[in-house]
């Protein structure tokens, strides 16, 4: 065990990034379900260490209502469809406008999450 608990997290190669920002929300929100059912979380000691703990994510999430980027809308889908364990399906027609909010809640999560360290970087396209 590292004597410096953030230590384990100053080495990439010991840090499972997120492949996503998607992938990341479904991981919080396992987390949560895992903590409301007593599990202990504690920094630097999961079998495959994150770059982040839930309560990191729980504050991006209270800047970014505050700011007005992401309203209750986006949030009731980020929940639900995070609680079911998949994205909505836009093909779907009763899934087209979840579906929108969700890709409207990820253009502006995706960016905060990648800054943050916490994603792999996209490619980016010239």
């Amino acid at each position: 065990m590292p004597r410096d608990p953030y230590e384990v997290f100053r080495n990439e190669e010991a840090v499972c990034l997120f492949h996503s920002a998607e992938e990341l929300w479904f991981w919080f929100i396992h987390a949560n379900e895992a903590r409301q059912e007593g599990a202990m979380c504690r920094q630097g000691v999961s079998e495959k260490p994150r770059p982040c703990e839930p309560n990191d994510i729980m504050q991006i999430l209270n800047r970014v209502h505050r700011n007005r980027q992401l309203l209750m809308d986006h949030f009731r889908i980020l929940s639900h469809y995070g609680n079911r364990g998949y994205a909505p399906d836009g093909r779907r027609p009763r899934e087209s406008k979840a579906h929108t909010l969700w890709r409207e809640a990820f253009r502006v999560l995706g960016p905060i999450f990648e800054n943050k360290g916490f994603m792999r970087p996209r490619l980016r396209v010239v």
